[in-house]
């Protein structure tokens, strides 16, 4: 695999990976902009666009924008985050060209149709409420909220319903000459790519986005809290936080390397805790998302309202313990995990693809597979205990519980204990 990476005078950039034993291509166009971004009368607009950037276009309508790269055997899709959104598409490796003019076209060129526009609305209205009805995905942005209660980063992606459908054309407009700026973008190829083709049509066709950088989001604050919902269900859905690490955080490998032994497969510490001596619960696991300023370690579980509070129990206790116990076979466990993700990853061209174009847009350059697995190595016991004790330390936790039976608020209560432990 060879990287390349080169700026165009708009501040554009575009970075390359050719894996020449393959035969197709993933590609995509990242901006780095997404629901944070949005203005207090724009919640939910960044994903309306991304939406709406394949409803038609002065050349294309919807129809042919999908049937352009499915006649030749390709897929398009896009997927809007907090911090970013995408646009990609995965081809063989001499439709390259066709995917890259479709994504161009899609970008600078969207006509915002008033019944495209009526009816896209009404589909994400309707998405909205597919996510009503799904309390395993509703949790999390419950818990999303309360972490980050009052602040665009702490809003559904989504939006609402009454925010959706006020949004017109002009609005979108707004929204995307001030967010979807060359020097907050990254093209990414990965494949059977040639950087320099791929350079010569993307300065060919992204000249239209130019201009200063789009104006920074409002920055993070994690507040905590808890947020407790009754509902005819069969079990309970959980799901509690404490802040995180911001994206560039020195230690945030140490604490990657914690949160893969608290709760990272079926040999952390909750799975087996939780799930295979007690039996609590079916699912649980603990994650990590990094943002630009902040982050969130985050705990999951479904169980029986009957079970909640031992459950909630545990998981705090095996938080504490993890900072306080956790030994160097897990810490060898954790980092064989991570190294071997990591060299997974490099055999799917759009996991690269998405990785580079990550890593441009956080530290501004690729970062060498050897320069990760060096910091994943240098992670200690005492460093990932440190992550660990720091984490418990940093804020009050954030609790979402959506479920039947009476006494949720329980769980609220048994999480707040975690953070007067470490006080």
């Amino acid at each position: 695999m060879t990287m390349n990476v080169t700026r165009l005078a708009s501040g554009l950039t575009v970075v390359t990976d050719a894996m020449p034993h393959l035969q197709s291509a993933s590609l995509g166009v990242w901006i780095g902009a997404g629901s944070r971004d949005e203005r207090p009368d724009e919640h939910g607009i960044s994903h309306l666009l991304e939406h709406m950037a394949f409803k038609g276009t002065s050349r294309r309508n919807a129809r042919q924008i999908a049937e352009e790269i499915e006649a030749v055997g390709g897929d398009l899709n896009a997927a809007t985050s907090v911090e970013t959104t995408a646009y990609y598409a995965r081809v063989l490796r001499a439709d390259v060209p066709l995917a890259l003019d479709v994504l161009s076209d899609i970008l600078t060129d969207p006509t915002f149709e008033p019944e495209e526009l009526a009816r896209e609305k009404n589909v994400i209205v309707q998405e909205i409420g597919a996510v009503e009805d799904t309390p395993d995905d509703l949790i999390f942005e419950y818990l999303q909220e309360i972490a980050f209660s009052g602040q665009p980063i702490g809003r559904s992606i989504l939006g609402t319903p009454e925010t959706v459908r006020s949004f017109d054309s002009r609005r979108l407009r707004g929204y995307l000459g001030r967010n979807y700026r060359a020097s907050d973008m990254v093209v990414a190829a990965a494949g059977s790519v040639d950087h320099e083709a791929v350079v010569a049509e993307v300065e060919r066709r992204f000249g239209a986005f130019a201009g200063t950088d789009a104006p920074p989001p409002a920055p993070a604050r994690f507040s905590g809290g808890s947020r407790v919902e009754q509902r005819d269900l069969e079990q309970v859905h959980v799901a509690f936080a404490l802040e995180g690490l911001p994206q560039r955080d020195p230690t945030i490998y140490s604490l990657q390397v914690f949160t893969n032994v608290l709760g990272g497969g079926m040999s952390s510490r909750l799975f087996q805790e939780v799930r295979e001596i007690r039996g609590l619960c079916y699912s649980i696991y603990a994650f990590h998302a990094a943002y630009a300023d902040t982050g969130m370690l985050g705990v999951y579980a479904g169980t029986d309202a009957s079970d909640l509070a031992d459950l909630m129990r545990v998981v705090v206790d095996e938080i504490g313990a993890t900072a306080e116990t956790l030994s160097e076979t897990e810490i060898a466990r954790s980092k064989a995990q991570m190294k071997a993700g990591l060299l997974m990853a490099l055999e799917s061209s759009g996991a690269r693809a998405e990785q580079l174009a990550r890593q441009l847009m956080i530290y501004g350059r690729p970062i060498p597979l050897e320069e990760i697995v060096g910091k994943v190595e240098a992670v200690t016991v005492e460093s990932a205990r440190a992550a660990g004790r720091a984490l418990i330390e940093r804020s009050r936790p954030a609790v979402a519980v959506i479920g039947p039976g009476r006494g949720l608020e329980r769980a609220a209560a048994i999480a707040e204990s975690l953070g007067r432990r470490a006080a």
